[in-house]
């Protein structure tokens, strides 16, 4: 029986037996920036810090994951809170020392999108006393929270809560990479009389045009994915066919090669499977990510909103979409029977404008790899001359360079969107533009 797609994703992917909540976890099936690099991770501990100091180091500070996968960025944020060479791990390497000023990041590079003010660049990691007296360092006031329909993970730090839910009342940092992906959402092509649903078999992956959509969603399409065509044509003017969508040579879906150095395909990699009815105009109706990005806005009292995903803007919307799915490392046809992850691209101005409606706050909207380059990783080359006087130094260097480089790739996670919601704070240029 064919349903909506937002239902067979909601079932295939948080039902009992759902891809997110049974199973390993997603990091068996495709490579995010948190898997890529710990670069990454680094880097939202640079803006976790400036956060805390925009809100006057509170006595908690909450950093809250949502869509946590198996705790992997909270992992490694843990990890280097407690670090006692926290504040000297370099982010990035851009032919400056590893260790610059009292921060120990790398510099960004002048003339960079939202290159730092030099109070911010020069903010140090470690809390430093005030008037004489010592604070409470981050690692003794951070809280982590991880988001996730999944049972918590057996070797989980018991520094790290585990809910189900985007807990209220949030004073500090919410994170949201890749989620927003994979939050369900409806599907519809234009037919000669409007917008209708796409119905999809959830066992076969199958799909057939259903009912006109509703005023809310056609609201939305009006505004977020307008048509620009002059009219719709029938399916027999056409020549649209709904093939079955169980194989490759079936569906006209591709596979995508893995990504480089690593068995996992990343989600952020161009070119997405053709679908099989590419003839019509075909839009993913963003409108229940708006609404689970504001609700996750709506729970922060103060602090900073970060959502980091691969998507779209208006006027640059994919004519014939985005849905895919991956299973062990591999771009499949997106069946939602459970086996494989389902993705689309994010409609991230839509997304942008719903959180800034709750948070009643400018946003700020750019490219990972501008977003990383402003908080000191860009992928640079360690100087030449560094291969002469310390060898293994300079190797060292070069391989975290080359880290970096892939998390900054346009062509690949670089070229993700990282959006960025304050919320009671102010705007300095490495929390908002």
């Amino acid at each position: 029986m064919s349903i909506r797609w937002r239902d067979a994703m909601s079932r295939a992917l948080y039902g009992p037996n759902g891809f997110f909540v049974a199973g390993t976890g997603p990091a068996d099936h495709f490579r995010t920036s948190v898997h890529a690099s710990p670069a990454f991770a680094t880097a939202l501990l640079r803006l976790i810090y400036d956060v805390d100091a925009g809100l006057g180091h509170p006595s908690r500070l909450d950093v809250v994951d949502v869509g946590a996968g198996r705790g992997e960025l909270l992992r490694a944020l843990l990890r280097l809170v407690g670090s006692e060479g926290a504040a000297g791990v370099a982010v990035g390497v851009s032919g400056e020392p590893t260790r610059s000023g009292r921060s120990g990041l790398i510099p960004t590079r002048a003339g960079s999108p939202e290159t730092l003010t030099p109070a911010a660049s020069a903010r140090s990691l470690r809390d430093e006393p005030s008037s004489g007296t010592a604070r409470p360092s981050l690692a003794e006031r951070v809280h982590f929270t991880a988001v996730e329909y999944a049972s918590r993970p057996e070797n989980l730090p018991e520094e790290i809560t585990w809910v189900s839910e985007v807990p209220a009342e949030i004073n500090g940092v919410l994170l949201a990479t890749e989620w927003l992906d994979n939050v369900p959402l409806d599907v519809a092509v234009h037919t000669a009389d409007g917008w209708r649903y796409v119905l999809v078999d959830p066992e076969s992956g199958a799909e057939e045009i259903g009912e006109q959509v509703s005023p809310a969603d056609l609201d939305w399409l009006s505004k977020w994915w307008p048509t620009g065509l002059p009219s719709a044509a029938s399916d027999s003017d056409l020549g649209v066919t709904w093939p079955d969508a169980t194989s490759a040579s079936e569906s006209g879906f591709r596979a995508a090669r893995p990504a480089q150095g690593s068995s996992l395909t990343a989600r952020s990699r161009p070119g997405c499977p053709e679908t099989p009815n590419s003839d019509y105009l075909r839009a993913e109706i963003g409108r229940s990510r708006d609404e689970a990005w504001a609700n996750a806005v709506r729970q922060i009292s103060r602090g900073l909103a970060v959502a980091v995903d691969y998507g779209h803007l208006s006027g640059a919307r994919p004519v014939d979409g985005t849905m895919t799915g991956y299973r062990g490392g591999r771009q499949v046809p997106p069946v939602p029977d459970g086996s494989s992850d389902v993705t689309a691209h994010v409609a991230m101005d839509s997304v942008a404008s719903a959180g800034s409606a709750v948070a009643r706050c400018a946003y700020s909207l750019v490219l990972q790899r501008e977003a990383l380059r402003a908080l000191g990783a860009d992928g640079g080359r360690p100087p030449l001359s560094l291969a002469g006087t310390d060898p293994a130094g300079y190797v060292r260097e070069l391989a975290a360079a080359s880290a970096v480089a892939e998390l900054t790739d346009p062509a690949g996670l670089g070229g993700h969107w990282w959006l960025r919601q304050p919320v009671g704070i102010p705007h300095e240029p490495a929390v908002a533009r």
